[in-house]
C-alpha cells in the first residue's frame, strides 16, 4: 500500500463516499479506507435518506439504489405513560417521483453507494484501521494504517471517521467531546410481513411512514425515539444525550426495551422478530461544537465535523453535502497545486454558507437549552396529554368547566408564569 494518491478518504459513510465519488468522477486518484467489514457494517442512523442531496450526486439514484420505502407520512408522537398526542402530515405528492425521502438500511445502501464510487475509479479497501495521520513540516501527507507496510501518502486527506474522530483529535482539531455534546442511539431492525406493515400504518404498496416519538420514550431526558417502516421490516430506536443517560443512570438498551413495551408502541411491532441490534454515538453539539475542519493537507467532513441537526433529525444529508463541498475545494486546490489550509479553506466557507451551516447556526443554542430544561419533556408533554384527555372525554361536564380544570392543573400562578417564560425561551432558540 506504500504508494501515493491524489486523495485519501478515511471512512466510507455518506460523507466520505460522497467525497470519494465526486473526486473520482473528476479523474482524481482516490483511496477510500473503511475500517468495517464493508461500508455500512458499523454505521447507524434512524433510517431516513433525503433525496435532494443524494440526487445532486447521482441523478435518479432511487431507481437502482436499495431504498426501502418512499415516505408519504411523517408522524410526531408526544408520549406519556398511558397516552399519546399525535399529529402528522401525509402527502401523496411524496408518493410520486422524484419523492422527498426514503427509509433505507445502511448496511445495504452504504455498500451500494461505495460501489458507485468504485465504478468512478475510487479504490475501496475494507477492514483497514487508520492509526494516525502522517505529518511532515506541519502538513498532513498521508496516513498510517494497521496493515503491513501500511503507510499511504496523498496530497490531501479527508477525515470522515465518525463522531469521535480520533484522527482530528490527534491533529489538535478538537478535544474530547463532552457528554452533553453527543447522544447515544440504539436501534433494532425488526422483521415483519410487509402486508402487516401496510395495514398497521395505513399504507398502500411501497408507501412508507415515519414516527418520531418524544417525552416518555426517553424518560424525560433530551432525546427521541423513532419507528420507521421498511419493505418487510421496521426500524425502532431511541437516542438520548449521553449526559442525561449518565445523570439518570439509564442504560440505552433498557430504554429501548421500555419503548418497545410501551402500550402506545407495542401494537405496532407485535409479532415482529429481531434481526439486528446496533448502537452508535451521534454528534449533537451543533454549531458551537464544530471542531476545526480545515488544515494543511486535510479536511474534516460529516459526523467528524459535528454536522448533525438534532432538532430536525438530519445528518446524512448534511454529511453528503459536506463531502461534495470538500471534494470541490480539493479539486480547486489540485488545479492550483496548493493544498495549504488557506486554499482548502474554501470548503469551510462554502459549508457555512450552505444550508448545513445556516441550519446549524439557526439552532446553535437549542440542544443545550433543552438539555438544561428537562421540564419540557418531563412535565409539559404530560400536561398536553392530560389537557387533551380532559377536552375529549365526554362526561357531562361543560367545556367551560373542563377549561377551568385544565387551567388549574397548570399549577400556581408562579408555575404558569414559568411555563410561559419557558415557551418564550423555546421560541427564541428555535426561531
Amino acid at each position: 500500500m506504500a504508494e501515493k494518491f491524489d486523495a485519501i478518504v478515511v471512512g466510507a459513510g455518506p460523507a466520505g463516499t460522497a467525497c470519494a465519488y465526486t473526486l473520482a468522477k473528476a479523474g482524481v486518484s482516490v483511496l477510500l479506507l473503511e475500517r468495517g467489514e464493508y461500508p455500512g457494517s458499523k454505521n447507524v442512523m434512524g433510517g431516513v435518506l433525503y433525496r435532494k442531496m443524494m440526487e445532486d450526486i447521482i441523478p435518479g439514484f432511487y431507481k437502482e439504489a436499495p431504498v426501502e420505502r418512499p415516505i408519504v407520512e411523517q408522524r410526531f408522537m408526544m408520549l406519556d405513560e398511558q397516552s399519546a398526542l399525535t399529529f402528522s402530515y401525509k402527502g401523496l405528492e411524496w408518493a410520486e417521483e422524484p419523492y422527498n425521502n426514503f427509509t433505507v438500511l445502511r448496511a445495504k445502501f452504504d455498500q451500494w453507494f461505495a460501489d458507485k464510487a468504485v465504478q468512478q475509479g475510487a479504490l475501496l479497501v475494507n477492514e483497514t484501521v487508520v492509526l494516525e495521520c502522517i505529518v511532515e513540516n506541519g502538513k498532513v501527507v498521508g496516513v498510517r494504517t494497521d496493515r503491513p507496510d501500511g503507510e499511504v501518502f496523498a496530497d490531501v486527506v479527508v477525515l470522515a471517521d465518525g463522531v469521535n474522530s480520533l484522527l482530528a483529535k490527534s491533529l489538535g482539531f478538537h478535544k474530547e467531546f463532552r457528554p452533553d455534546e453527543v447522544a447515544l442511539a440504539v436501534m433494532e431492525v425488526l422483521k415483519l410481513d410487509r402486508r402487516i406493515i401496510e395495514d398497521r400504518f395505513n399504507l398502500e404498496g411501497d408507501q412508507g411512514c415515519t414516527i418520531e416519538i418524544f417525552g416518555d420514550s426517553t424518560k424525560g431526558i433530551l432525546g427521541t425515539a423513532w419507528l420507521y417502516t421498511n419493505k418487510d421490516s421496521l426500524n425502532i430506536g431511541v437516542g438520548a444525550m449521553l449526559s442525561g443517560l449518565i445523570k439518570n443512570k439509564l442504560k440505552p438498551h433498557a430504554l429501548l426495551d421500555y419503548v418497545k413495551n410501551h402500550p402506545m408502541i407495542r401494537p405496532y411491532i407485535q409479532g415482529s422478530e429481531q434481526q439486528e441490534y446496533l448502537a452508535h454515538l451521534i454528534p449533537e453539539g451543533g454549531y458551537r461544537s464544530m471542531p476545526k475542519i480545515v488544515g494543511n493537507g486535510v479536511v474534516v467532513v460529516g459526523d467528524a465535523a459535528q454536522l448533525v441537526n438534532a432538532i430536525h433529525r438530519e445528518g446524512s444529508n448534511m454529511a453528503m453535502t459536506s463531502g461534495v463541498l470538500a471534494a470541490e475545494a480539493i479539486l480547486e486546490a489540485k488545479e492550483a497545486g496548493d493544498y495549504s489550509e488557506k486554499t482548502l479553506d474554501t470548503y469551510r466557507k462554502k459549508l457555512l454558507d450552505s444550508f448545513v451551516g445556516q441550519d446549524l447556526k439557526k439552532y446553535q443554542d437549542a440542544t443545550h437549552h433543552f438539555e438544561r430544561s428537562p421540564q419540557y419533556f418531563e412535565r409539559y408533554i404530560s400536561l398536553m396529554n392530560r389537557a387533551a384527555s380532559q377536552m375529549f372525554t365526554v362526561d357531562g361536564s361543560s367545556k367551560w368547566e373542563k377549561q377551568k380544570k385544565i387551567w388549574r392543573d397548570l399549577g400556581t400562578a408562579r408555575e404558569k408564569w414559568k411555563m410561559a417564560r419557558d415557551l418564550m425561551q423555546a421560541w427564541r432558540v428555535m426561531k
